[in-house]
């Protein structure tokens, strides 16, 4: 099946929107505050502590995130991202109004169609399988 540049250009653009919006929305405050002085107070949803529950998160919205920017290991860090979006669908914003899930919702759709889809041709995924085919 070939690909086109435009799927191709239509993957980078997903992975630098959704990785880049979760990095500056979410991931970055995640790391400061995990880095920072005094208690962590965060969530606890799986009972693992507030400590462990946002190295996870933060390792999910931050380090996870910079790697589907720029393609590397795509389709498994979408993984964790996938997870911490359902955490916060079903676990954090359960019952809550829609307008409080959306933002998760379509962060989730996608990570999901990168998963599935792949980084595409403008990534350092197809950049090391280009140099591994030679």
């Amino acid at each position: 099946m070939l690909k086109s540049k435009g799927l191709d250009l239509a993957l980078l653009i997903l992975r630098v929107t959704f990785g880049g919006s979760m990095i500056i929305g979410h991931g970055w405050g995640k790391l400061l505050r995990l880095f920072g002085e005094g208690p962590i107070e965060f969530g606890d949803p799986y009972g693992l502590g507030p400590a462990l529950s946002l190295t996870l998160a933060a390792f999910g919205e931050f380090l996870c995130a910079a790697f589907l920017i720029v393609g590397l290991f795509s389709r498994w860090v979408t993984i964790p991202l996938i997870i911490v979006m359902l955490t916060a669908i079903f676990m954090v914003h359960l019952g809550d109004p829609f307008s409080r899930i959306e933002k998760a919702v379509l962060f989730l759709g996608a990570y999901i169609a990168i998963l599935l889809a792949g980084p595409g041709a403008y990534s350092l995924d197809a950049v090391i399988e280009r140099n591994r085919a030679t």
